[in-house]
């Protein structure tokens, strides 16, 4: 697990120009590489510090980090991803594809959950396509051969080759992507990670081959983003403490100022307090009415504002 939370940090590093230059849904701002590269380094120097050996225990370390320092709609879905990724890898010494299918499984069920209006055709989609792939391979197993290693790398094949196929179709989704006849970015984003995975366990990543062919990602072609018209409006994030009951009445008041709003835990419930740490995100024209509304209900901590417009090229 340390080693695959390096090699997706080393992974998205190196694409996260491409990434950027793709990057044009839910708004064109250029980032979603760098972001997903930034989230990327936070768990991976948290993993790589954590000496448990429980699988778990070393992804959660990792997850925590990154949900802390998460950047952006791809980076939080990310941290949200590993968050869940880590829960049934509790108490585990040794990854198996039936945990692999769990895994996944849960992560999809919390990051459909996390966003307020999921849409397919993003990272979603891949996140999808991955966890049913998973789970098909692992149950085509027999009782004995569950658990071992050829189960594990035939669950990890289906897994990437059902990413592949959920990134191309992301093109034809969204009429934003389809317009401009390129891939969703955090659809590749996501890809990679799971190609880093393939890569940490059995030596084998993903053949380049397979990324230039996607509509928008040869490195000869144009930043599409560009060519969008300017975003508007400010990406909002923090940190907050609050009960899941006053942390649904913000999720709804966010909802009516902005957009791409995601609200996930951090951690599980105080039973004391009966609060909750929150990683809130959102796009508002008026930032500082969202941050008000938000410190109607509790003090905000690790509050940025990032404007969504991008001058890169």
């Amino acid at each position: 697990m340390r080693r695959w939370l390096g090699v997706a940090e080393t992974v998205l590093a190196n694409h996260s120009d491409r990434l950027n230059a793709i990057n044009i849904f839910p708004v064109p701002d250029g980032d979603t590489g760098t972001n997903l590269y930034l989230t990327a380094h936070a768990a991976a120097t948290a993993a790589a510090e954590c000496d448990s050996v429980d699988l778990g225990t070393v992804v959660a370390a990792g997850a925590r980090a990154a949900m802390e320092e998460a950047r952006g709609n791809s980076g939080t879905l990310l941290a949200v991803f590993l968050d869940a990724f880590a829960v049934p890898l509790a108490g585990q010494t040794r990854l198996t594809g039936p945990l692999l299918a769990e895994a996944l499984h849960r992560s999809e069920i919390r990051a459909w959950s996390a966003l307020s209006e999921p849409v397919e055709g993003t990272m979603l989609s891949v996140l999808g396509s991955a966890a049913v792939a998973a789970a098909e391979a692992a149950a085509s197993a027999d009782a004995a051969g569950a658990d071992s290693n050829a189960t594990l790398s035939r669950v990890l094949g289906d897994v990437i080759d059902a990413a592949v196929h959920a990134v191309v179709d992301t093109e034809g989704q969204l009429a934003t992507l389809h317009d401009a006849k390129v891939v969703d970015a955090g659809a590749v984003g996501l890809l990679l990670v799971l190609g880093a995975l393939r890569s940490a366990v059995l030596g084998e990543g993903l053949a380049e081959p397979v990324l230039d062919a996607l509509h928008g990602y040869h490195v000869q072609d144009p930043h599409i983003h560009g060519d969008q018209p300017p975003a508007e409006g400010v990406e909002l994030m923090c940190t907050i403490t609050l009960s899941p009951l006053d942390a649904a009445g913000l999720r709804h008041r966010l909802d009516e100022l902005g957009e791409s709003v995601i609200m996930s835990p951090l951690g599980t419930l105080d039973e004391d307090s009966g609060c909750v740490r929150w990683r809130v995100h959102v796009h508002v024209i008026d930032p500082e009415a969202a941050l008000a509304e938000i410190r109607r209900v509790g003090e905000p901590e690790r509050v940025s504002f990032t404007e969504l417009h991008s001058d890169a090229v």
